[in-house]
């Protein structure tokens, strides 16, 4: 699918888990010709600063983003956060008690890890991980240099997938309260990509209608590389939600050729757009 979309609303950066500095993300967002762009790195907003900057230069409004992990029912997922005011306390106090978290999650994996024979992973996790949000990613890529696994995937098939050797489960904090928090930080609150929780229909249904219930804005209907019958699968259950609709590539890099900032399905004229009434952004899309 080679259509490229003027507005992508989640991407991510060397400040999570992304391969390409902020500056970088919005340099190639850009080039593709998106002209409203969201950067969303995982549970921080520390490089929306260099982005903001870039995207002044280029004349790309940016809308100052993050991707919140959260739990329901026992499952882990994600909301991408939009329009929030990242220099706010409350916000900057919840994103430094997650990174707390991650590096206790992160030390314990590479304790199982040396435990298993592979030593190293911790102190190559922390210095992966100085600048940038504890991700799994800078586990499997501690991994991957070490000649241990031959791709990332195989990192993440092999030990750091629930119910492998390395796994340790987060503890993430509720939806409720991370929609609660992103509302009272003046953003906009988004399920990710809702057909890759591997729910079944069933399952889909109840937490859309619980994440409308929490606060929730809208569900990502257009995700990545999302073929045409898994955007009508995620617009039907956004319907069914009352919710309203929004797209992002999940751009991590280059190295995957198949998600690309932009290269995104439009979004369906059924489902109301998340930024409907966002005056900035609209002008933007219609200029």
């Amino acid at each position: 699918m080679d259509v490229f979309s003027p507005i992508d609303l989640h991407c991510h950066s060397t400040a999570s888990d992304g391969t390409l500095a902020p500056a970088e993300v919005v340099a190639r967002a850009a080039e593709k010709g998106v002209r409203v762009l969201a950067l969303t790195d995982h549970d921080t907003v520390a490089g929306l600063g260099e982005a903001e900057n870039a995207a002044h230069a280029l004349n790309i409004h940016l809308i100052p983003g993050a991707e919140l992990s959260c739990a329901w029912e026992g499952r882990d997922l994600h909301v991408v956060a939009l329009g929030i005011d990242r220099a706010d306390a409350m916000l900057l106090a919840a994103l430094a008690e997650i990174r707390s978290m991650r590096e206790r999650r992160l030390q314990r994996m590479a304790e199982k890890l040396e435990k298993r024979g592979i030593p190293g992973m911790a102190e190559a996790v922390q210095g992966r991980s100085a600048i940038s949000m504890p991700t799994r990613t800078h586990l499997a890529r501690a991994l991957l240099d070490a000649g241990r696994v031959r791709t990332l995937q195989e990192a993440f098939d092999r030990y750091l997938q629930p119910g492998k050797p390395a796994w340790v489960k987060a503890e993430w904090p509720e939806m409720e309260a991370v929609v609660r928090l992103i509302h009272a930080v003046g953003g906009r609150a988004v399920l990710a990509h809702p057909l890759a929780y591997g729910m079944t229909g069933a399952w889909l249904r109840r937490t859309l209608t619980a994440f409308r219930e929490t606060g929730g804005d809208a569900v990502e209907v257009v995700c990545g590389n999302t073929d045409r019958q898994r955007v009508d699968t995620a617009l039907g259950q956004t319907l069914r939600a009352g919710l309203q609709g929004s797209v992002g590539s999940d751009f991590h890099g280059p190295a995957n050729p198949w998600i690309e900032l932009g290269r995104l399905r439009p979004l369906p004229a059924a489902v109301t757009p998340v930024w409907k009434n966002w005056n900035d952004v609209e002008k933007r899309l219609t200029n």
